[in-house]
């Protein structure tokens, strides 16, 4: 599960809004830091920067994985935590997402946006790791 979220460069094959992926900073030990995204989702396109903290995870895979909007053109917030927790019969991940853009938008909206944003991504995660399976 792991591998399948830093593999970065790989998301625009199973994410189907991401375009295009540039990792633009590693830290110490390899993990990506700040991830440049060209996001098409429709109504909204953009391109923005993340940047991610590993602190969390576990030489087993577990533990959370946190990230952070760093700039973007049209997103305001996308900020969020993948947490992976391991067992014998696979990992269970939760995932925290807090959306929001600059441009009006009736909270109501917002919030069905951000569902949206967050079971297409847990749904399109699944299917990638099953894939490679």
């Amino acid at each position: 599960m792991l591998d399948v979220i830093a593999d970065f460069e790989a998301y625009p094959e199973w994410a189907e809004q991401v375009k295009t992926v540039t990792i633009l900073s590693e830290d110490g030990d390899g993990w990506a830091d700040q991830v440049e995204y060209v996001l098409d989702a429709g109504a909204i396109k953009d391109t923005y920067v993340l940047e991610y903290n590993w602190d969390g995870i576990a030489e087993d895979g577990s533990g959370s994985v946190s990230w952070k909007l760093v700039r973007a053109g049209i997103l305001k917030a996308l900020d969020g935590t993948y947490t992976l927790t391991t067992d014998g019969d696979g990992t269970q991940v939760d995932y925290a997402l807090a959306a929001d853009v600059k441009i009006p938008m009736i909270g109501m909206l917002k919030r069905k946006a951000e569902k949206v944003i967050v079971d297409t991504a847990l749904k399109e995660l699944k299917k990638r790791v099953e894939s490679l399976n």
